[in-house]
């Protein structure tokens, strides 16, 4: 066996650039965040992880302020103003290749032209790029979705166009995508903006397929140039992606002498020197494969309803080319792969991909065999569906119908019947909230022949429960505060949800006024912060305060007010020996009878009315005995002693 190494596998200089950065700053020991995963490998990723510099999807993840790292892919142009606006440090590691484009797009689309841009559209540099645009743009993953997108533009003939491509495009599908837009665009500027390097090694790539037995293309699974590498050498040879060099054990290399390796742009060389070590220690593996065996395999049959592996060869709009090592042509039709009657298939599965499936229909005149993914995934989920009865283990799936009696859940492909007693925490909730929502339930029944399963959302919400009483018994203590959301209203106070336990807030607790009911301070469903005032561990009640001590009226006047000031107040009350009027919201004084005209009167409705603003005195202040001893007289008898005053000067 023999084992060629792309000379351009692995770290791009836009990448390499970007990693070093980021490794620089942790050892530092800077607090960092990266904005997306800084490379689509995930041993560095972990790494970093171990190093404290973790990934945010937006800026606004970005609550404790850290420096931000954006990758090498490049973000748009809201991004850049949305980290000024927050006036959070950042480094900018996009690629250089990239930023070009960026102003490629950003100069001639402030020139009023359209934007064509060839690229994945979920790719993140592809949505970085079309961030800089100011006007129309068009974004296509291949030549035929962009030619038809080009002619279903309105008056495309009169825009003037740029065309640019994602820097990991696909060099042939680029050519494809400048003949077609030439044809349709009569004013038309090409700009060619795929990466050097990655030009390089997709020829590299492409010339390595046509010599060997099968390509090992080694790279992340969400690296989009690592993805073209896999289909530009598919069409030359078996073409098998691995992320570690483990996986190469799993691989069909029987058979197979001599193997070509290649890597994206995010993989590291350490990884690419393990998958060599690797492809040699299992030389020994195929030498010792005798030709009889070699002559089994390649007439071996197979037969319905048997499982198989197969490995992923090519994709057409319906169905799934597949290679399971046997004599015949394995396909999965779409309708084998999914039930989601919207799914696109190069959404679901790509070349190279291995798959564990079930033989449906074996046509030996033909020489083909269907196969299916969902039936072979039914079965395991049916078994793990009913061996969670046993287990107690809590499953996870969508509510997908409301039926008679109850609703249905999809879980591993399986339904499960969730009768409406068991599907809430009380009886009176609306299990119509639940339609496509993911729920958590535990099998409770099970019937193996009839294939049918009984779950219950109400025992894992049970033991939510439980588990969080008990946490929060094991925790709480007097003056300890909480947030919590008001629960219901009664007449003697609010009842406030703190997180598995309810707690009660009487209503002299709720405010420093007198109230009539809770519902004028608080409403069901408000957040609310409170304080615990007393625990009965034995009968499991908590007694909460709401009101703050810095609101008591009370404090409030003792810091504000003195005898002697002279304050405007609000009548609110009459009594026969006086009136009360407000000083401030939750304390009242006393004008005695005595105090409320310089004359005798019978009544204070004599002078005085509910409702009518007069100033008065303050003579007393007892804050023990929470007493205001105010008086209009006083005011009276000091203005007539100032006239004396006044009159005696003046003589």
């Amino acid at each position: 066996m023999s084992v060629t190494v792309a000379k351009t596998a692995g770290f791009c200089f836009g990448v390499n650039r970007a990693v070093e950065q980021v490794f620089s700053l942790a050892r530092q020991g800077k607090p960092t965040y990266t904005l997306g995963p800084i490379i689509h490998n995930p041993q560095i990723i972990g790494e970093l992880e171990r190093l404290g510099i973790r990934s945010i999807d937006t800026p606004a993840e970005n609550t404790d302020r850290r420096l931000v790292v954006i990758r090498s892919h490049g973000v748009g142009r809201q991004v850049y103003e949305e980290l000024q606006a927050m006036g959070v440090e950042y480094v900018d590691a996009t690629c250089p290749f990239v930023a070009k484009i960026h102003r490629l797009v950003e100069e001639h689309s402030k020139q009023g032209k359209l934007i064509i841009i060839a690229g994945d559209p979920d790719h993140p540099e592809v949505v970085g790029i079309q961030g800089h645009c100011y006007g129309p743009c068009i974004v296509a993953k291949n030549a035929e979705i962009l030619e038809k997108m080009l002619r279903e533009t309105a008056n495309i003939t009169d825009f003037s166009a740029i065309l640019v491509s994602q820097t990991t495009f696909n060099t042939n599908e680029w050519q494809k995508c400048v003949e077609i837009t030439k044809k349709v665009c009569t004013n038309l500027a090409i700009f060619d903006t795929i990466c050097i390097a990655t030009m390089q090694r997709q020829k590299e790539a492409a010339q390595l397929a046509q010599q060997v037995d099968a390509m090992i293309v080694v790279g992340g699974r969400n690296s989009s140039n690592t993805a073209k590498l896999v289909e530009i050498c598919t069409p030359y040879c078996p073409t098998y992606q691995v992320e570690q060099a483990q996986e190469l054990l799993q691989l069909p290399l029987q058979g197979k002498h001599r193997f070509g390796v290649t890597a994206g742009a995010s993989t590291p060389g350490c990884i690419i020197k393990e998958v060599r070590k690797t492809m040699t220690e299992i030389q020994n593996m195929n030498d010792e494969m005798s030709f009889e065996e070699m002559l089994e395999q390649s007439f071996k049959s197979t037969y319905n309803g048997e499982k198989v592996t197969g490995v992923v060869t090519g994709i057409t709009g319906n169905e799934v080319a597949v290679d399971i090592g046997t004599k015949h042509a394995g396909y999965i039709p779409l309708h084998e792969l999914t039930d989601d009657p919207n799914a696109k298939i190069e959404d679901l599965v790509k070349k190279g991909d291995e798959l564990e499936l079930m033989v449906v229909r074996v046509n030996d005149v033909e020489g083909t065999v269907m196969l299916s993914k969902k039936r072979l995934d039914a079965i395991a989920g049916f078994e793990k569906v009913m061996g969670a009865e046993e287990t107690g283990e809590i499953l996870e799936g969508v509510v997908t119908e409301i039926v008679k009696g109850g609703l249905l859940a999809m879980t591993n492909g399986v339904k499960v019947f969730i009768p409406a007693s068991q599907a809430t925490a009380s009886r009176h909730d609306n299990i119509e909230d639940l339609l496509k929502k993911t729920v958590r339930f535990k099998i409770i029944e099970t019937n193996r022949q009839r294939r049918r399963a009984l779950g219950s959302i109400r025992a894992v919400l049970k033991e939510e429960k439980k588990a969080l009483e008990e946490k929060f018994w094991s925790e709480v203590e007097v003056g300890k505060v909480y947030t919590g959301v008001v629960k219901s209203l009664t007449s003697y106070g609010a009842f406030v949800d703190l997180g598995g336990v309810d707690g009660m807030v009487h209503i002299s607790e709720l405010s420093w006024s007198r109230i009539k009911h809770p519902s004028e301070v608080v409403n069901v469903g408000d957040t609310v912060e409170v304080y615990v005032k007393d625990i009965d561990t034995e009968n499991k009640k908590i007694s909460l305060g709401y009101k703050k001590a810095e609101d008591n009226p009370w404090t409030i006047l003792q810091n504000k007010y003195h005898v002697g000031d002279v304050v405007p107040v609000k009548v609110v009350s009459m009594t026969a020996f006086g009136a009360f009027a407000q000083v401030i919201p939750g304390v009242d004084g006393l004008i005695h009878i005595s105090q409320i005209s310089q004359e005798r009167i019978n009544k204070p409705q004599d002078v005085l009315s509910i409702g009518q603003e007069v100033n008065v005195k303050i003579t007393e202040l007892d804050f023990d005995k929470k007493r205001v001893s105010l008086s209009i007289r006083a005011l009276l008898d000091d203005a007539d002693r100032a006239d004396e005053s006044a009159e005696a000067d003046a003589e």
